[in-house]
């Protein structure tokens, strides 16, 4: 067994195709196939399930492939240490997370890294919890925030923050009364909704809010983008129901919306971090995980904006639902 082999199976995994992968490889498939087959003879075991369709890890090769992510990053890490001068800490880290995440802090996470460790070189991807979910149990990424402590392989989950959730509408919206800094949940019930589709975390848990005090939701739109929601609240289309993350970017921009609390609970969403073991953690990736909290911290203790918290609620007299 060699790097490049194993290259060449992670490569084949996330293309899902031999075919694909030699083309992305620039190397003839049946050559390519010879690898493979010389892989598997090594380990007596068979790592790929093929089809018409493609190719599918068996559990033999997901266990190896998860492990050969890892093996290559290490291995990257290392000709890079190699191959550059004793000195600022460097690499390659990818994190993964949701749009109102990104939103909240994902610039200032950012500009502290340019500014402190400039020779990092930091690759977000954002995108739906469940999707960033999927990548960091595929051993895709290096940390994640996430809105459930779900099992992940090998993943070390903590508390990260929490935040509440606001009904969101234009700052020239005539759907709530002027001077208003609360709203039943009932009168949030009744405003056209925009909201994300019923497969989104946030939805199901806002539904489920409602049903449980008997009431219906108007949902005029389901939008899983965040900026074509943000961009429908702004036209007067409707109000949304969403974390203050929201309306960060929105307002640094020059766009200015109202939020509302709700009267009768307080609704909140819990944050978790994602990270590999420490052992397996680039210094680099540990130097961002320290940096991410770092700007979480500064997020809440400066108290720039409401409904951040540092660490979960007390138990209040006005009811709390938590959103996953």
């Amino acid at each position: 067994m060699d790097i490049r082999q194993l290259r060449y199976f992670v490569h084949i995994v996330d293309c899902g195709s031999l075919s694909s992968a030699a083309r992305e490889l620039y190397i003839a498939q049946p050559a390519l196939s010879q690898q493979i087959a010389k892989l598997e003879a090594e380990v007596d075991r068979p790592l790929l399930s093929r089809s018409s369709k493609g190719v599918l890890p068996t559990e033999y090769g997901l266990a190896l492939y998860h492990h050969a992510r890892f093996m290559l990053r290490q291995f990257d890490q290392t000709i890079e240490i190699a191959r550059g001068e004793i000195g600022p800490v460097q690499g390659v880290v990818t994190v993964g997370l949701p749009a109102t995440t990104v939103a909240a802090i994902g610039l200032p996470l950012v500009k502290r890294l340019r500014e402190r460790f400039p020779s990092i070189l930091l690759n977000v991807v954002e995108g739906m919890s469940g999707h960033i979910g999927q990548l960091m149990r595929l051993g895709q990424l290096d940390m994640a925030v996430l809105f459930s402590q779900e099992s992940a392989m090998e993943a070390v989950i903590e508390p990260l923050m929490v935040e509440e959730l606001f009904l969101i509408l234009s700052l020239e919206s005539p759907l709530v009364p002027a001077g208003l800094d609360r709203v039943d949940l009932a009168k949030a019930a009744a405003l056209p909704l925009i909201l994300p589709t019923r497969d989104h975390g946030l939805r199901q848990r806002i539904e489920a809010e409602f049903e449980n005090r008997g009431l219906s939701a108007n949902v005029v739109a389901q939008v899983d983008s965040l900026s074509l929601v943000m961009d429908c609240v702004y036209d007067g289309m409707g109000a949304t129901i969403k974390p203050m993350g929201a309306i960060m970017k929105e307002s640094a921009g020059g766009r200015r919306f109202r939020f509302l609390a709700f009267r009768d609970l307080v609704l909140r969403r819990r944050n978790f971090l994602y990270t590999l073991p420490a052992e397996q953690l680039t210094p680099a990736a540990a130097v961002v995980v320290a940096e991410l909290r770092e700007t979480v911290r500064l997020l809440i203790t400066d108290k720039v904006w409401p409904g951040f918290e540092g660490e979960f609620p007390e138990a209040s007299a006005v009811p709390e639902a938590i959103a996953s």
